[in-house]
């Protein structure tokens, strides 16, 4: 499955409306971002059941000030809609495909868990 254009009027939905997402935040006037990209589209390729979105933060600047980027390109990783990985630069593929991997391996019940844990503790 190719990348998707993510905007302020879909990020939110996509987020919650799928297991993993993983998102690329570039501009394109970014050197690195450019060399990033074929990268990026080729693990696009790999898993189907993973969806890749692209954020153009010329264009939804809004979305990429709420997301706190700063640098690009910003590469962020939601699974059940809980950010797990955030990183600005360009990952290199064996690097990207190994986040990923890390990702879908994650028991969410532990990191379900961990939440709560952190979340009772903060209001206690």
């Amino acid at each position: 499955m190719a990348s998707v254009e993510l905007t302020s009027e879909n990020f939110d939905a996509t987020i919650m409306g799928n297991d993993i997402v993983v998102v690329d935040f570039w501009a394109d006037w970014c050197g690195p971002c450019k060399m990033f990209a074929p990268t990026f589209e080729a693990a696009s390729e790999k898993d189907p059941q993973i969806v890749f979105g692209k954020v153009d933060t010329e264009v939804e600047q809004s979305l990429a000030a709420a997301a706190g980027i700063q640098s690009i390109p910003t590469l962020m990783i939601f699974r059940e809609s809980i950010l797990l990985f955030s990183q600005a630069g360009a990952l290199p593929p064996a690097a990207l495909d190994d986040v990923i991997n890390q990702v879908k391996a994650l028991d969410m019940g532990e990191v379900h868990a961990e939440i709560a844990k952190q979340q009772a503790a903060s209001q206690g």
